[in-house]
């Protein structure tokens, strides 16, 4: 294997952010030279960096924190209603680009020769759990919802959250089956189950780690199963189900609403 081959998707987005110095950025483009899949998969990202430029452009303002935010990351901000727009416009994005996450996002989970980073590491892992535990029916979780005080208060230990909230999705139609304690990133992490009035379920997924870096937000699509997330300082969540790309969407602004800052 050449070195070439041996490129992350972390390094993918950071050429296709700019963020490369020579020797890296001409070693991704040796690799991109040899994996064509790959190098319309980067093309396509700066085209969405070259439209998240364009829709932030009225709200530019003179913090080198905004450079962060215009190239498709999210950079934390003094207010928190701030940080909702900046998800709200990237949400919209991302989802007016959906079909890019049916058409790549397996490319991402399949691809030997790219090594995952964190960043891709999360939607792997919510996708396994969402399968493993969405389809049980007596043991889905480890505590359940007439608990959910304790549920927060322990798994906000395990992850060192002292302000860990267990989202409310009940004005989106998803009412709390409870929540389970599993690895993420081979960290401790956290899942909390959701299901509506048909049955139909999904799962929030909470990581930590020290070496994370703030995402943009992101669709990963693998058949019928969606994932929409984004890292947050330390902090990484991926919200998981088979339900339409616009649903996942509002869930997932409604947890980032209530998740803690």
């Amino acid at each position: 294997m050449t070195e070439a081959r041996s490129v992350s998707e972390a390094e993918l987005h950071a050429y296709a952010d700019g963020f490369l110095d020579e020797a890296d950025r001409a070693r991704v483009q040796d690799f991109l030279a040899e994996n064509p899949e790959a190098a319309q998969m980067v093309a396509d990202w700066q085209e969405q960096n070259d439209a998240l430029r364009a829709a932030f452009a009225g709200h530019e303002r003179s913090k080198p924190s905004d450079i962060r935010l215009l190239s498709g990351g999210v950079a934390r901000d003094s207010t928190r209603s701030s940080r909702r727009y900046a998800f709200a416009a990237a949400a919209v994005l991302i989802f007016a680009a959906g079909a890019l996450g049916g058409h790549y996002g397996p490319l991402l989970f399949q691809r030997p020769d790219i090594q995952l980073a964190y960043a891709e590491i999360l939607p792997r892992e919510a996708r396994t759990a969402f399968l493993v535990y969405a389809s049980e029916v007596r043991h889905p979780v480890e505590v359940f919802a007439n608990e959910e005080t304790h549920l927060a208060t322990w798994l906000g230990k395990r992850l060192s959250i002292a302000n860990l909230k267990v989202p409310n999705l009940q004005g989106q139609g998803f009412k709390l089956v409870g929540g389970r304690l599993l690895p993420v990133g081979g960290k401790p992490g956290a899942m909390f189950m959701y299901e509506d009035q048909t049955g139909q379920r999904l799962t929030v997924l909470v990581g930590r780690n020290k070496e994370n870096r703030t995402t943009s937000f992101r669709f990963a699509s693998v058949n019928t199963v969606e994932t929409f997330y984004w890292i947050d300082g330390e902090l990484g969540y991926a919200v998981t189900g088979e339900i339409s790309r616009d649903m996942l969407r509002r869930i997932a602004e409604e947890c980032y609403r209530q998740f803690p800052s």
